[in-house]
């Protein structure tokens, strides 16, 4: 039988919660799609390389009960702020989404958003998945381990993540989640305000004007040029986007070292 020192295994297990954790709330890992065996593997896989290259010298560990409750809950604390902190940005596109799908029109057009997973209409949908596209294509799940190998050096085992600075950052990305959605958004707002606008012009100088039946194609087919027009722009914005949140990552990680 492999004798496995007591130390070793404890710091191993905070370890592996910490990333565990991670992967279980942060984008690509935590999608239905990837399987829990593969999750737990790779957890195992990097628990085992963090612990080979973390200084062990200054942790101090107790074998009590309470001990070992209080800092794996702080460990799988820490794991699901940093990876759900990467899925603000993720939230405020697909509502970016459901608020251009809905003034298209098309928010009965509801399906299951695998992402969220919750319904959404095809334009949120489609939105949600281009972003999670790009997040691959830019290397976003391979900077959530790097970030999570960073967070060992900042926030050591066992420390108290829970601060005020570590709750005002997540205060602040979360209400980011709404000037997101506005700022994709806003092209369709001010347009289909200006055909708000006409609709009501039209409708009171020629009341016999069924002015839904008239206005709605015109809404549905100016919404799809609207997106066949700003589709390139808006690889370029949610890719800044995306980045701008693996630098936010850092100062989160940061703020729980202080």
């Amino acid at each position: 039988m492999i004798n496995i020192p007591e130390f070793d295994f404890i710091i191993v297990l905070l370890i592996f919660l910490r990333i565990f954790s991670a992967f279980v709330s942060s984008p690509v890992y935590s999608h239905k799609a990837v399987p829990v065996l593969m999750k737990v593997f790779l957890s195992l896989i990097i628990s085992y390389i963090v612990f080979l290259t973390i200084d062990k010298s200054k942790i101090v560990v107790e074998t009590n009960l309470g001990w070992l409750f209080t800092n794996a809950m702080t460990e799988i604390f820490t794991g699901l702020v940093i990876g759900f902190m990467l899925n603000f940005v993720f939230h405020g596109i697909s509502f970016a989404g459901s608020l251009i799908g809905f003034n298209m029109g098309l928010s009965m057009a509801e399906a299951l958003n695998p992402v969220d997973g919750f319904s959404n209409n095809v334009i949120g949908n489609l939105l949600s998945m281009a972003s999670l596209i790009l997040f691959i294509l830019i290397n976003g799940h391979l900077y959530v381990i790097s970030g999570l190998f960073y967070s060992f050096s900042i926030v050591h085992l066992g420390k108290n993540t829970f601060t005020d600075p570590v709750y005002q950052l997540l205060i602040r990305y979360s209400a980011g989640i709404f000037i997101i959605a506005v700022k994709i958004a806003s092209p369709f707002i001010v347009s289909y305000f200006l055909v708000y606008i006409a609709e009501g012009i039209m409708a009171r100088v020629i009341p016999q004007m069924q002015v839904f039946f008239v206005s709605q194609p015109i809404m549905l087919g100016l919404g799809f040029v609207l997106l066949a027009t700003l589709v390139p722009i808006y690889f370029y914005v949610i890719k800044f986007l995306l980045r701008g949140y693996e630098d936010n990552l850092v100062s989160l990680i940061k703020a729980m070292g202080q």
